[in-house]
C-alpha cells in the first residue's frame, strides 16, 4: 500500500481495548474514502492491545502506534494531536465505530465552510447487548457557545490550525477535556453539525459518560468559569489551578463499584422507555454494585 500525505489525521487513545479494537480499526481503514493516517497512543495497556495494534500497523502503514505508560486520555490526545500531519484532526474512541462515509462527509462540510472550526455528527449510543440506548441529535444552535458538547467526543473533526491556535487539549482537565477544547475552538470558528447518523458508540457501566458524571459536572463548572473569565479579558489561572487539583484527585481515585453503579443506572434510565426488561437488568446490576443506590432501588420497585 502506498502511503499518501494524509489530509485527515484520526487520533485515538486506548487502554486495554484488545477486545474491541479490531472493529474500530476496520471501521476506519475500510469504511472511509479519504487520505488518512490513524495515530494511536497505547496508554499503558496490560492486555493484548499492543499486539493488536502492532499487527494492524504491520499490514497498514496508515496506522502509527506509540506505546506509552499509563498517563490518561488527555495526555494521550495531546501527544497524538501534536504528531498529527493532516490538515484536519478527527477523533475516534476505541470500541466505537465510524460508520461508512463519516470522514468523507465531515471533510466535505468543513471544506465547504471556511468559517467552521469543527464539526460533529449525529450519534447512536449502543449497549453491549446490541440494543440502541439513545440517538444523540443535538442541533447546531445548542452548541454555539462551546459550553455544551457535541453528541459524543469521538464524533468530532476539527481544523488542525484552529486546534493549535486554541491551545489544544489542556492537561489540567483529566475529564471533560473535550468540552474545554470546544469552548475555545468556537472562539475561532463555528461548530457545525452534520445531521446524519455517522458514529456509533458503545456505553458500559464503566464508561466515563455514566460512571464519572459527578466529576464531569465539576469540571464543567470550572470550564464555564474559565470561559467567562477568558471572554471578559480576565485570567483563567484560578480556574485552571482548581482543575489541576481535581484532576489529581481523579488520577488517584481508580475504579470504584459505586461509580460503576452510577454508570449502570445511567444506562438503565436510557433504556427504560424502549427496553424495560433490559433496563431492569441494569438496575439490578447497579444495586449489586451498590446496594445503597436509592434511585435504582426506587425505579426497580416502580417497575414491579
Amino acid at each position: 500500500m502506498t502511503l499518501e500525505q494524509p489530509l485527515v489525521s484520526v487520533v485515538m487513545g486506548v487502554r486495554n481495548g484488545a477486545g474491541c479494537l479490531e472493529q474500530t480499526l476496520a471501521s476506519l481503514c475500510s469504511g472511509q474514502d479519504v487520505a488518512l493516517e490513524i495515530v494511536v497512543i497505547n496508554d499503558g495497556s496490560t492486555d493484548a492491545t499492543a499486539a493488536v495494534l502492532d499487527g494492524w500497523a504491520a499490514r497498514d502503514p496508515r496506522l502509527r502506534v506509540l506505546h506509552r505508560e499509563g498517563r490518561g486520555l488527555t495526555r494521550s490526545l495531546i501527544e497524538g494531536c501534536a504528531l498529527a500531519r493532516g490538515t484536519y484532526i478527527a477523533r475516534q474512541d476505541a470500541g466505537d465505530l465510524s460508520l461508512p462515509g463519516r470522514l468523507d462527509r465531515q471533510l466535505a462540510l468543513l471544506e465547504s465552510d471556511p468559517a467552521a472550526a469543527l464539526c460533529s455528527t449525529h450519534v447512536r449510543l449502543m449497549v453491549e447487548e446490541g440494543v440502541t440506548a439513545s440517538l444523540n441529535r443535538l442541533p447546531e444552535e445548542a452548541l454555539s457557545d462551546g459550553l455544551t458538547g457535541p453528541a459524543i467526543h469521538g464524533s468530532v473533526m476539527m481544523r488542525r490550525h484552529a486546534y493549535e491556535e486554541a491551545g489544544g487539549y489542556r492537561a489540567a482537565f483529566y475529564y471533560a477535556q473535550d468540552l474545554d477544547l470546544w469552548s475555545r475552538l468556537v472562539e475561532r470558528g463555528t461548530h457545525r453539525v452534520l445531521p446524519e447518523l455517522l458514529y456509533e458508540a458503545t456505553i458500559t457501566p464503566g464508561s466515563i459518560s455514566g460512571s464519572r458524571r459527578r466529576e464531569q459536572e465539576a469540571f464543567h463548572a470550572l470550564i464555564v468559569g474559565a470561559t467567562r473569565a477568558r471572554r471578559a479579558g480576565a485570567s483563567e489561572a484560578p480556574w485552571l489551578a482548581r482543575a489541576d487539583r481535581l484532576s489529581e484527585a481523579c488520577r488517584r481515585a481508580g475504579r470504584s463499584p459505586r461509580r460503576e453503579a452510577r454508570g449502570a443506572y445511567f444506562i438503565a434510565a436510557c433504556l427504560a422507555a424502549e427496553h424495560p426488561q433490559l433496563s431492569r437488568r441494569y438496575l439490578e446490576q447497579a444495586l449489586a454494585l451498590n446496594p445503597w443506590h436509592l434511585r435504582a432501588r426506587w425505579r426497580l420497585m416502580r417497575q414491579r
